[in-house]
């Protein structure tokens, strides 16, 4: 897997990777040569071989992300940011295949059949919430500022984040953030449910690597099928929902994993899963 990205870093630990957003000078806004990395860098990893179970998220510095770095629209390179001129056309709207380009570049922490984890200090402001939106799990330090300010530009937040943010903390709320382009502190992402734990500054790196070693602990198939069943609930009715439940546990039942899961408890030690 590639190495010298310029925006980004990526460190492998036994089943634990970080993704740094690496550009701590501009408090790690997002440029267009960034969401081509990210887009790049999470196909790699969600094709590699590197037994990934659990991703952290974090920005270098003492932000996670201010959002969109406002070169982008001065360069006038808005439309297909994540593209390029061989990325090809898959809508009549030029736009909307660039806009969705980009998308791209969020949306595979929310389909890796590994847990995401976003840990966030400092900012987390338009694109730089909604990376952490696409996440599976949000640790927030104390102190943060949070917010979709995109209508403070005359535009939507178009990552990810109209239809992210309502399943997290409510359609009401969402709406009320998205059209006062507000900004909310930790205490208050942490009541509405934005953030599943809120820590102080100097805790957030061990709270995101504690629960990252405890996800990677349990057994990786079963994860993989309870973040899909999980996600797939939201479009469905309950009857089918369960449906996919069903099918999940279908692949669980008699995987090498389960097995592994019974002969450890019978013998009394750690299970050593494989994820197969």
């Amino acid at each position: 897997m590639k190495t010298d990205w310029k925006t980004l870093q990526i460190e492998v630990e036994r089943n634990v990777a970080t993704l740094t957003l690496n550009r701590p000078d501009k408090l790690n806004c997002f440029t267009i040569e960034m969401w081509r990395e990210l887009r790049e860098l999470g196909q790699a990893l969600v094709a590699g071989p590197e037994g990934i179970r659990a991703l952290i998220v974090i920005g270098a510095g003492r932000a996670f992300s201010s959002g969109i770095d406002t070169s982008v629209f001065a360069g006038g390179e808005q439309d297909g940011i994540a593209g390029g001129p061989d990325a090809g056309t898959r809508h009549d709207n030029p736009m909307v295949d660039g806009i969705m380009r980009t998308q791209e570049a969020f949306s595979w922490l929310e389909d890796a059949p590994f847990a995401t984890i976003a840990a966030a200090r400092g900012y987390a402001l338009g694109a730089g919430l909604q990376i952490a939106l696409a996440c599976d799990i949000r640790i927030f330090a104390r102190g943060i500022s949070v917010g979709l300010l995109e209508h403070k530009y005359g535009i939507i937040p178009d990552l990810g984040g109209t239809q992210r943010l309502p399943r997290i903390v409510g359609v009401g709320k969402a709406k009320e953030m998205i059209f006062t382009a507000a900004r909310i502190d930790g205490d208050e992402s942490f009541r509405i449910g934005l953030c599943e734990q809120l820590v102080s500054d100097e805790e957030l790196e061990g709270a995101a690597a504690k629960l990252a070693k405890r996800i990677a602990a349990q057994p990786p198939l079963a994860i993989r099928q309870a973040k899909h069943a999980v996600d797939a609930g939201f479009d469905l009715p309950m009857a089918d929902g369960l449906r996919v439940e069903a099918e999940a546990q279908s692949v669980c039942l008699p995987s090498n994993d389960m097995k592994e899961a019974i002969t450890a408890f019978v013998e009394g030690r750690d299970p050593v899963y494989r994820g197969d």
